[in-house]
């Protein structure tokens, strides 16, 4: 059985959902952001269980098609940022997500709009610049291959939507969320 679970969009909540199965005895196949496939199917108690063990740890069990289709959407982009690679990129993110889900993009963004109160751009926006961040505190990147690894088409162009969402220049923030050296070790 395939249980759509919102707001799974990291490696910590991926564990985080493994656990909340592994204590309701629930044999698990796969587990990846937003889906847990079960060996078997689950019963109607085993369900309103994991609903109110997921909704304590601020997950969400998703029944309705429309919402579990949103859900996709996230984790696409979720995945695309995550993985580090929109230079290789060959399409925007609209043909991306219309070929990814077979779905027609008007159809995606006014959904996507209805449920999450933003727009895919705006989502896909923030998803880039939380990767920045993490790229820039971790000191993994310049901001020039930042903006390279990202897709942006200058680091002018990142520069600027960072600063419009976070307030700081990417410099800027970099110098205000290095951590001590003596904490470094604490990491």
């Amino acid at each position: 059985m395939e249980v759509h679970i919102r707001n799974m969009v990291c490696d910590r909540c991926t564990s985080a959902v493994k656990q909340i199965f592994h204590l309701a005895c629930i044999p698990v196949k796969e587990i990846r952001l937003g889906v847990v496939t079960t060996l078997n199917d689950l019963t109607t108690q085993q369900i309103q269980h994991l609903k109110e063990a997921l909704q304590a740890e601020g997950f969400e069990w998703m029944d309705n098609q429309k919402i579990k289709l949103v859900e996709q959407i996230r984790q696409k982009i979720i995945q695309l940022v995550q993985s580090g690679e929109l230079d290789e990129m060959k399409d925007n993110l609209s043909a991306y997500l219309s070929s990814a889900l077979l779905k027609d993009y008007h159809y995606l963004s006014q959904l996507f709009s209805s449920v999450e109160n933003t727009t895919i751009e705006q989502f896909f926006i923030l998803q880039k610049i939380e990767k920045v961040k993490e790229w820039l505190v971790y000191d993994k990147y310049t901001v020039s291959e930042i903006a390279f690894k990202l897709g942006y088409s200058s680091v002018a162009h990142l520069s600027g939507q960072f600063k419009k969402v976070t307030g700081f220049t990417p410099s800027r923030f970099k110098e205000h969320y290095r951590p001590p050296l003596d904490k470094v070790n604490d990491l």
